[in-house]
């Protein structure tokens, strides 16, 4: 673990002055209580916590794969999964949230896929498409085909 620190001040004499270090191993900063309360009170519980957790060899490696690999794993998961997945963190809402997953899902669903449809999958979101149901989706095409036949006469 590398601790570095740096001393800001309108003194003179501090200008020159170096940043600070403090290196420690895994299992030295887990001994190390007082660093470990600083992390805490300039980073917060969390980043401690997250340190802690590396230091233990606890590492999730499902947060640190890339977005198009957790998008392909995802796909392969039940509706329900999707939702629960969505509830580990930050990172795995966005993802699960994503159009790009959505897309994806509508596309293994339904039969067809319109360029309308497309259309209004970009405007109002793939997940939105989704759970709009046909009634709902038919009334919606419809009304965007009245707004665009009221354009085209205007024009």
């Amino acid at each position: 673990v590398i601790f570095r620190w740096w001393r800001i001040s309108l003194r003179n004499e501090c200008r020159e002055a170096r940043p600070g270090e403090l290196k420690e191993s895994h299992e030295d900063f887990l001994d190390d209580s007082s660093l470990q309360i600083q992390i805490a009170i300039i980073f917060g519980a969390k980043v401690l916590e997250h340190v802690l957790n590396l230091c233990r060899g606890k590492f999730d490696f499902l947060e640190r794969l890339p977005v198009p690999l957790l998008l392909y794993i995802i796909s392969f998961l039940e509706l329900e999964d999707v939702a629960r997945l969505s509830q580990v963190s930050h990172r795995l809402k966005m993802v699960c949230n994503s159009n790009a997953l959505w897309e994806g899902i509508v596309e293994n669903l339904c039969d067809t896929i319109t360029p309308e449809m497309r259309e209004l999958a970009q405007e109002t979101g793939w997940k939105q498409l989704f759970f709009t149901n046909r009634l709902q989706l038919q009334l919606q095409l419809r009304r965007r085909r009245q707004k665009h036949a009221e354009k085209e006469k205007l024009t």
